[in-house]
C-alpha cells in the first residue's frame, strides 16, 4: 500500500506528463506523502459521507434528489392505480422500493474502500487533473458491477414481499419480450438495484463537487491543502 501510494504521490508531484504545466505549478509546493495522503482521503471521506446519508431510513425515501419512483411502465398508469382502489400498493411499493436501497447501500462500504486501495496511477492522474467528477468516475468504472451483484439480493427479498411488485414482474416481463418495456425494467429488482446505484454515485458527486468547490471545509488539513491548490 506504502508503495502504490508513494507513487501515485510522485505521479501526482513530479511527472509532468500527467499534470498539466498549471496543475504542477499548484502542486509543487506538497510533498508526495500528502499528495498521496490527500487523495486518498478525500475518496474514502466522500464514499463514507454519500453512504451515511442514504443507508439509513428514509435516505432515499425522504430525499427527493434520489427517492425511487415507481418504473416507468408503472408510472404511466399510477393515476389509474390509484382510481381503481390500488393507492396502498402502488405506496407499498414505493416505500419497499426505497426501503430495500436504504438496506443495499452500506454494503458499498468495503468495495469502495477496496477500490481505494486497487487505484492506478493513470486513475491517479485522472482524478487528480480530471474533471468535477472524476471521483465519481473513477467508482462508477470500479465498482458498478460489484455492487449489482452486492445489491440485488436485498434488493429482490424486499420487492417480493409486495403483491404490485410480482404483478409487474409478470407483466413487464411479457412486456420486454415484446420490445415494450426496457429489459432492465422488465424485473422490479433490476429496476430498484439500477436506481440505488444511480443515488449513491450521485451523492458520491455531490460531495466531491462541495470539495473542490470549498476544500477548507474538508475535515482533514491534508484533504484541504492538496484539493485547495488544485482550485
Amino acid at each position: 500500500m506504502r508503495r502504490i501510494l508513494g507513487l501515485v504521490g510522485i505521479v501526482a508531484i513530479v511527472t509532468l506528463s500527467a499534470l498539466t504545466s498549471s496543475a504542477f505549478a499548484q502542486l509543487s509546493g506538497i510533498s508526495n506523502t500528502e499528495a498521496a495522503g490527500g487523495l486518498k482521503q478525500s475518496l474514502n471521506e466522500g464514499s463514507l459521507a454519500a453512504i451515511a446519508k442514504l443507508g439509513v431510513q428514509n435516505g432515499f425515501f425522504n430525499n427527493p434528489q434520489v427517492k425511487i419512483p415507481l418504473p416507468p411502465a408503472l408510472k404511466k398508469i399510477e393515476s389509474a392505480l390509484r382510481f381503481a382502489g390500488m393507492k396502498k400498493q402502488a405506496d407499498d411499493l414505493v416505500l419497499s422500493m426505497n426501503r430495500a436501497a436504504e438496506a443495499a447501500v452500506p454494503e458499498a462500504k468495503q468495495l469502495l474502500a477496496d477500490a481505494v486501495s486497487k487505484m492506478t496511477l493513470q486513475d491517479a492522474k485522472g482524478i487528480l487533473t480530471g474533471g468535477q467528477t472524476s471521483v465519481t468516475d473513477y467508482f462508477k468504472r470500479t465498482t458498478s458491477a460489484q455492487l449489482t451483484q452486492r445489491f440485488l439480493p436485498i434488493v429482490k427479498n424486499a420487492t417480493d414481499k409486495v403483491g404490485l411488485a410480482q404483478q409487474y414482474n409478470s407483466l413487464a416481463g411479457q412486456g420486454a419480450s415484446l420490445g415494450l418495456i426496457k429489459k432492465d425494467d422488465a424485473k422490479i429488482e433490476n429496476y430498484v438495484t439500477n436506481k440505488t446505484l444511480d443515488g449513491l454515485y450521485f451523492m458520491i458527486g455531490e460531495q466531491e463537487k462541495a470539495l473542490r468547490a470549498n476544500p477548507l471545509g474538508a475535515t482533514s488539513d491534508i484533504v484541504k491543502k492538496v484539493f485547495g491548490a488544485l482550485r
